[in-house]
């Protein structure tokens, strides 16, 4: 298999607080392949938003190895990674947060091409209107400000904006998880068209599994930190309402990231751990080609 085009290795992001440090983040190892999509899914706070900022250093990491087409871009300053951020753009949750109230949609889709020095302004106007087109906007409407779009229209800005600079990686967070059901389906399709034409790497983020398995190659499932799966996939509805599933119910809750279990991070809620699982971490290990699992009970 080819190199990865982008690869983390045992990442971990760490914050400082009074009480301690919260492990948001906790020695992760993940690869993205140039032209396929990784969804990276887990509940609410179990690190995936700020593994996927880390990947694109919007954070700094702690620990851990970032690569991107075999260069190392875990450390540096903001001077040292500017070539670097054209290659790596981001698709944010809420399409009107995002995106400047006081700008025209052509000045925000022409700021990446101006900080980057792409063209003189003709060349970035030409720019502007192709992107509007390709994410299915009139490039006339360039001249009109976010509020004047709808939520779905704002999404397509948010994605136009992140194809300025023809990248190899789009960090997806939970880029439909704002916008209305209806609307949700021609996003995704979108999504999947500009990935066949440009050879786009997805990292896609989110805690919708049904979105997730449409669009994703592969699947991560994040927990406190770190890899879990079972569980979460035994509670996914079946759309056969004859057929059953046994279910693995969960006990207790989920525990505090600054204070997380010795050993296995899911094993205090775990209806199969055994005294080993408090004693030590377990690796992450391939147990099929492309499938890896962190468990001591995998054989």
């Amino acid at each position: 298999m080819a190199e990865p085009l982008l690869q983390l290795d045992a990442v971990a992001v760490h914050f400082p607080t009074r009480g301690g440090h919260v492990r948001a983040v906790d020695g992760v190892s993940l690869e993205l392949h140039a032209g396929e999509t990784l969804g990276l899914v887990g509940e609410s706070g179990c690190g995936k938003s700020t593994l996927g900022k880390a990947a694109m250093r919007l954070v700094d990491p702690t620990a851990g190895t970032i690569r991107l087409g075999g260069v190392d871009i875990t450390r540096g300053s903001r001077r040292a990674l500017r070539p670097v951020r054209p290659r790596m753009q981001m698709i944010f949750q809420d399409p009107f947060a995002s995106l400047n109230p006081r700008m025209t949609v052509g000045r925000i889709l022409e700021e990446p091409l101006i900080v980057h020095g792409r063209g003189d302004r003709d060349a970035r106007q030409a720019r502007v209107r192709w992107l509007m087109d390709r994410v299915g906007l009139r490039p006339e409407a360039a001249a009109r400000y976010p509020h004047e779009f709808s939520g779905g229209q704002r999404q397509r800005i948010g994605i136009a904006r992140a194809l300025a600079l023809q990248p190899d990686v789009i960090l997806c967070d939970e880029p439909v998880s704002a916008l209305d059901v209806s609307v949700r389906a021609q996003v995704i399709n979108l999504l999947a068209d500009l990935q066949r034409e440009f050879g786009l790497a997805y990292l896609f983020i989110s805690h919708d599994l049904s979105v997730v398995e449409h669009v994703s190659d592969r699947i991560a499932v994040m927990y406190l930190g770190k890899p879990y799966t079972q569980a979460l996939m035994s509670a996914v509805p079946l759309a056969d309402p004859g057929a059953t599933r046994a279910r693995m119910l969960l006990e207790g809750d989920l525990p505090s990231p600054m204070h997380p279990p010795s050993g296995c991070r899911f094993r205090t809620r775990c209806p199969r751990a055994e005294a080993r699982c408090a004693q030590s971490d377990p690796p992450l290990r391939e147990v099929a080609p492309g499938h890896a699992v962190a468990c001591h009970l995998v054989a």
